[in-house]
């Protein structure tokens, strides 16, 4: 009797075009297929119309599902119109996918924030199905049930999915994955191809926030955990934070927690 908890991945792989590409099957797919658009633009039928599949969107068929794909020349905002598309795909199959898939409605196509995070997922396990001499079913099975996993997660969390809500959410995600390292608002921006302006305007009209407040939150929270569980010099603390000196990491430290950072080492350690 084969276990309810069983997935398998027939095969997983990342294709990149700069030449036009088509595929079409009317009779559907023959097992679940996850694609991930990672550069560029393709396009997908969907509900009998054409659409636009943009970085950052994932397209879920089921078995039997009709399957369209086209990549031809696109204008993007910099440089000339051109023929370009990345995306991570697999097809999966198993008691445990079928399962996940009926759990909840999958439409076919799902807006996701672009997370380094998330892309290591799918990395990772086209690694795994490469491996030739030492791979192993069982872990690319696991890879593939906590990209399923994640997916669930990203659905409840990202925003009500409109252009201005996804740029906002993009560059949230880009502070929390960038907050240890120094960054200006003008690299907040390029990542979502707006101006400065615009950035400023949108993410505070999603989050209430400003970026440079909560760039701040998401370091200070770092810092905390380190202080609280490492033996870390504070120097040292501000620093892997992003803190560009401890003079400023100091003062807006005192301001958020009511004591300077050695002070609250000293009352965290006394608290255990």
């Amino acid at each position: 009797m084969q276990s309810t908890n069983t997935c398998q991945v027939y095969t997983a792989g990342f294709s990149f075009h700069r030449k036009p590409f088509q595929m079409s099957r009317n009779d559907g797919v023959q097992n679940y297929l996850l694609r991930l658009q990672t550069e560029g633009r393709s396009r997908t039928r969907i509900d009998g119309a054409i659409a636009p599949v943009e970085a950052g969107d994932l397209m879920l068929f089921a078995p039997q599902d009709p399957y369209y794909l086209s990549i031809e020349k696109e204008n993007y905002p910099v440089g000339k119109p051109r023929i370009e598309s990345g995306d991570y795909h697999i097809f999966c199959g198993g008691p445990w996918i079928e399962e996940w898939w009926n759990r909840k409605q999958r439409p076919a196509l799902l807006r996701l924030p672009m997370s380094d995070n998330f892309l290591s997922l799918f990395r990772q396990l086209v690694l795994e199905q490469r491996r030739l001499s030492d791979s192993s079913p069982e872990i690319s099975s696991c890879y593939l049930q906590i990209i399923c996993m994640e997916i669930d997660r990203l659905m409840i969390e990202q925003p009500v999915i409109t252009p201005k809500g996804y740029l906002a959410y993009r560059m949230k995600q880009y502070v929390e994955e960038h907050a240890a390292v120094s960054f200006r608002l003008e690299d907040v921006a390029a990542h979502v191809d707006i101006s400065v302006s615009r950035a400023v305007h949108l993410f505070k009209e999603a989050f209430g926030t400003s970026i440079v407040k909560y760039v701040n939150d998401v370091r200070l929270e770092m810092a905390r955990e380190r202080i609280t569980f490492s033996p870390m010099p504070l120097e040292h603390v501000s620093e892997t934070c992003g803190f560009a000196n401890y003079t400023y990491f100091h003062r807006i430290f005192r301001s958020r927690y009511g004591m300077s950072p050695k002070e609250y080492r000293v009352h965290s350690r006394e608290q255990k």
